[in-house]
């Protein structure tokens, strides 16, 4: 027993011995010019490095303070520094032939400087050019010049993105993970690629990738899943602020990339939409299914029939977007037969406002709106067109100024809209809407046009046609019964050719008033019928008296 434990002490001591001695026989920052040269004509670009150190334990060479030059194209900073680099080396060839065979390469805390340039080039589109453009030679081990190794891995990484020249905010990545296996410029490998994002937001993307494109690395072709939890693209500066448009959208995607384009199809589920600094979250959340092709070359890219879903509402969007030099969009979003009841859950996302204390029942939306601009600020038109729904809570009859005793005939509060038909154009200077046809039984029929401001006032004309033949009443009836008693049987004939009404007050408290002298000015004639000079003048001002009594004039 006695003489295994002298034994089993020997191996130790001399274990001990060997991980002391080595790292002194073997003076391993002989090597840093070596490595230096074999990297830099790896990668393409000058790499340096601090002090070397050899770890028995783990069998690698540990470089400090590592930074590799970026592309002169793209400035003098550099593209990447690293705290340190970890080489794993086999021990023998490094101790007895002072030749080092990589197998395993770490990166800690890289720092890592993406740039996107104005012809589509990316900074680190020129790198490992020397190493990919020939193959492994099958004779020499040393893995170096082809860096071709078992295992590669980024740890603690920090990545910005920019634009030259540059735009915006750069967007951020922090606690960058890289696992690849079998890293090669010429083979394909896996991939497992995981980041944060400001805003408590996570990116996960694993597949496949390689071989490394020979004459751009931004080209070469993949297949991978994308993951992303929790994303807010205010907090990551893909959205500024002070354009109102927020969201925390997971995405669950398929990518793939053949070098030319990358072709993508997934699903979007968008929490807390926002589209308006005066607007309010979305209280249901957005889906949205896509699939888009994106032009590596010209940074652009079509989208292609992605349906949009909110409860029971589905509409459709594509078009095309441009992400060079800014983000600019150049879509069309479409729905037919809509149910309004979701419509009234995304109105306050947009910053539309109804008047206070209502709400839209029933009825269907059909829109066809073009969306073009920068994100920040979109121009949105088209025409649209809403059926048979009720405004409830809100009474017309109300809403008409000035009108004193006038008996509108409606009950409750409740505004029946058999149609609104119009054509919509949305910026941030305001809302102006075109070619508007309503149809409300208690009102009539109303024509016109008119412009919400930014602020949300209104200020709209509309020429209402009443004809109590086609069934209209409530207010209608009540106006007309007044019209009749201060100007004659002939007023019907004046209300029929149309009452001038404009539209003033904000959205949410609308003030609704007829305009009495475009009545006249309209109806002249057939009011005062044929009288002559004097007689004429005294009527018409009598009328204007008695009409101006009526609607709370003097």
């Amino acid at each position: 027993m006695k003489h295994w434990q002298k034994v089993a002490a020997a191996v130790v001591g001399v274990g001990v011995v060997v991980i002391v001695a080595v790292p002194l026989l073997v003076n391993v920052n002989t090597f840093r010019p070596l490595l230096e040269q074999q990297l830099s004509t790896a990668l393409g670009r000058k790499v340096t490095m601090g002090k070397l150190s050899l770890s028995i334990l783990s069998s690698s060479v540990v470089a400090r303070d590592v930074s590799i030059a970026d592309d002169p194209a793209f400035g003098s900073a550099p593209f990447l520094t690293a705290k340190s680099l970890h080489l794993g080396v086999e021990l023998r060839p490094l101790i007895f032939s002072h030749k080092i065979i990589v197998r395993r390469l770490r990166i800690d805390e890289p720092q890592i400087r993406l740039v996107h340039g104005e012809q589509g080039v990316w900074n680190f589109s020129t790198l490992g050019n020397n190493a990919a453009s020939h193959g492994v030679d099958a004779a020499q081990e040393t893995a170096i010049p082809d860096l071709t190794v078992n295992k590669l891995n980024i740890a603690g990484g920090k990545a910005t993105i920019e634009s030259m020249p540059a735009h915006g905010v750069p967007l951020t990545f922090d606690q960058i993970a890289l696992a690849v296996e079998n890293f090669s410029f010429t083979k394909q490998f896996p991939f497992k690629l995981s980041a944060d994002v400001p805003g408590e937001g996570t990116v996960t993307l694993t597949g496949q990738a390689g071989p490394i494109d020979p004459h751009n690395a931004a080209a070469t072709v993949f297949d991978a899943r994308l993951m992303m939890k929790h994303f807010d693209p205010v907090a990551a500066g893909v959205l500024d602020r002070s354009a109102g448009m927020s969201a925390l959208a997971d995405v669950d995607a398929h990518l793939a990339s053949d070098g030319t384009a990358i072709n993508s199809n997934g699903t979007v589920h968008l929490e807390n939409l926002q589209l308006s600094p005066k607007g309010a979250p979305a209280k249901k959340p957005v889906d949205v299914v896509y699939k888009t092709s994106h032009n590596l070359k010209t940074n652009a890219g079509q989208l292609q029939n992605a349906t949009v879903t909110v409860g029971e509402l589905t509409a459709n969007l594509n078009g095309s977007y441009n992400l060079t030099p800014a983000t600019t969009l150049n879509l069309k979003l479409t729905g037919q037969g809509m149910p309004v009841d979701e419509l009234q859950t995304l109105l306050p996302v947009a910053g539309v406002k109804l008047p206070n204390g209502s709400v839209l029942k029933g009825g269907q939306l059909t829109i066809d709106l073009g969306i073009a601009g920068p994100p920040e600020n979109l121009t949105i038109t088209g025409p649209f067109e809403i059926d048979n729904t009720r405004l409830a809570g809100f009474n017309l009859g109300s809403k008409l100024k000035g009108i004193a005793g006038l008996a509108t005939g409606q009950t409750g509060d409740v505004t029946d809209i058999r149609a609104v038909r119009a054509k919509v154009q949305v910026a941030n200077s305001g809302i102006r809407i075109d070619d508007i046809y309503t149809l409300m039984p208690a009102l009539g029929e109303a024509t016109g046009q008119g412009t919400v401001s930014p602020a949300g006032a209104l200020n709209f004309r509309l020429m209402m046609k009443v004809s109590t033949s086609k069934g209209v009443g409530g207010v209608a009836v009540g106006l007309l019964s007044a019209l009749n008693q201060a100007t004659g049987a002939t007023a019907r004939q004046a209300a029929a050719n149309g009452v001038p009404v404009t539209i003033t007050g904000t959205s949410s408290d609308p003030v609704i008033t007829p305009d009495v002298n475009g009545l006249l000015r309209n109806n002249a004639t057939s009011i005062l019928g044929n009288q002559k000079g004097n007689q004429k003048n005294d009527a018409g001002q009598q009328v204007m008296r008695t009409l101006g009594g009526l609607f709370g004039k003097k």
